[in-house]
């Protein structure tokens, strides 16, 4: 038999555990610890699921990766390359490559009675995966575009149109300069929303044939090719390995290919989503220190209080491990109950979050999102709760040397 469980077990569950001095003490630690697993749970899903929903937004606007010209980078005004069909099975051959899409830019400007506005004009083609932005729209549709005919229809961010005064239906006038001005009158078919304002206040989107013309391209040549991956932890080597392929390679008009990844082009949002990692831990070690230390305070009131006991156990024969042992049995006792009132009440928190978004944002511009985003796997889950038990418990073994101190028959003077 395990003399030191069984003992804690008949302590923490019979009547002894409900001392008048030790039982506030109990509490206050099972308390400390759920506050502080509650803390832990809702500050992760939180900071994991605003990071998820930041990058999620910025690849549904550029893919995981683009196939683009060189001086093309970070710049809207493009030079065109050629999707060639050799080219195409190359990108279809990565494993690596869930999609491949072609879009072209032209900047150009917004003019209404009333006001004026610059943007980006993106042509899309009918292979353009639009489930982001199905799950983004406010009114109307977002369209399965056509790469062969012009069909002067466009979608337009939410921001755009209140702007402008536009609404679902309306028609545009749009103006473009090259070598002279060109004017195309565009129908909103479609409005969305995406909160990211440096995105929703620049982009509409049409036909990639209507773009291509207006940039005087040819029908194989496009400002670059999207990619999606199955793996985001594939990203960095997947840029690497179409770089490379790419590298010093020009097509039939002189153009030569490079490859970015999403965080190479946006090195300003991602840099700052990688400082949230800091926070998480942050928050994490003031939280278990905070749940140790009440549970250290708890261990010494259950250890002076039980001054007696101790006494009697070594006199019988018991060394100061098993005693030990017996202590540190009865505190995983208390922080687990700790544990599950935290784990019930986070996970709760999250559950009711993320099914109906009860807690919103005061500016959903700024923090690119309307309600509190939450995530939380299942290994972040089991993480957290294996890494405060033993944690919270490594943390209780020095204190509980205290025990080798007391002597049997000093301990009779607390009978």
């Amino acid at each position: 038999m395990n003399l030191p469980l069984y003992l804690a077990r008949k302590i923490y569950n019979g009547g002894d555990a409900k001392k008048q001095v030790s039982r506030p003490a109990v509490l206050i630690s099972i308390l400390g610890m759920a506050v502080g697993l509650i803390v832990m749970l809702v500050s992760v899903s939180v900071i994991v699921g605003f990071k998820q929903q930041v990058r999620d937004k910025i690849v549904g606007f550029g893919a995981h990766l683009q196939l683009t010209e060189p001086t093309s980078v970070g710049n809207y005004d493009t030079q065109p390359i050629q999707l060639t069909d050799e080219l195409s099975a190359q990108l279809s051959d990565y494993k690596s490559v869930k999609h491949y899409q072609r879009y072209s830019y032209k900047p150009g400007m917004i003019k209404t009675d009333l006001a004026f506005q610059g943007m980006v004009l993106k042509g899309v083609g009918p292979e353009y995966d639009r489930s982001f932005f199905q799950q983004c729209m406010l009114e109307g549709e977002f369209p399965q575009f056509s790469d062969s005919t012009t069909t002067n229809r466009v979608v337009i961010s939410k921001s755009l149109a209140d702007k402008m005064n536009l609404k679902l239906g309306d028609k545009i006038d749009t103006y473009y300069v090259r070598e002279n001005v060109r004017a195309r009158r565009l129908q909103i078919v479609g409005i969305y929303q995406t909160y990211l304002s440096e995105f929703d206040n620049l982009f509409l989107f049409t036909d990639i044939c209507m773009v291509n013309r207006l940039n005087q391209w040819e029908e194989d040549q496009v400002s670059g090719v999207e990619l999606q991956l199955y793996d985001y932890g594939q990203l960095e080597q997947t840029t690497y390995d179409i770089g490379s392929q790419v590298y010093d390679k020009t097509d039939e008009y002189g153009h030569e290919y490079c490859a970015v990844n999403v965080e190479q082009l946006n090195p300003a949002v991602f840099a700052w989503l990688d400082v949230l990692n800091v926070n998480i831990w942050v928050i994490l070690a003031l939280m278990i220190g905070i749940a140790g230390f009440t549970m250290i305070s708890g261990l010494l009131i259950l250890i002076i209080e039980r001054t007696s006991l101790i006494g009697t156990l070594k006199s019988f024969g018991a060394d100061n491990t098993k005693i030990r042992k017996l202590f540190l049995w009865l505190s995983v006792f208390i922080i687990g109950k700790g544990m599950l009132w935290g784990n019930l009440i986070g996970l709760a928190f999250y559950f009711i979050q993320k099914w109906f978004g009860v807690i919103p944002l005061p500016d959903p511009e700024t923090y690119y999102m309307d309600t509190v985003p939450v995530s939380l796997s299942f290994w972040h889950f089991l993480l957290l709760n294996v890494g405060t038990l033993l944690i919270s418990v490594l943390m209780l073994v020095g204190p509980s040397y205290v025990i080798a101190k007391i002597k049997p028959a000093t301990s009779m003077r607390y009978e």
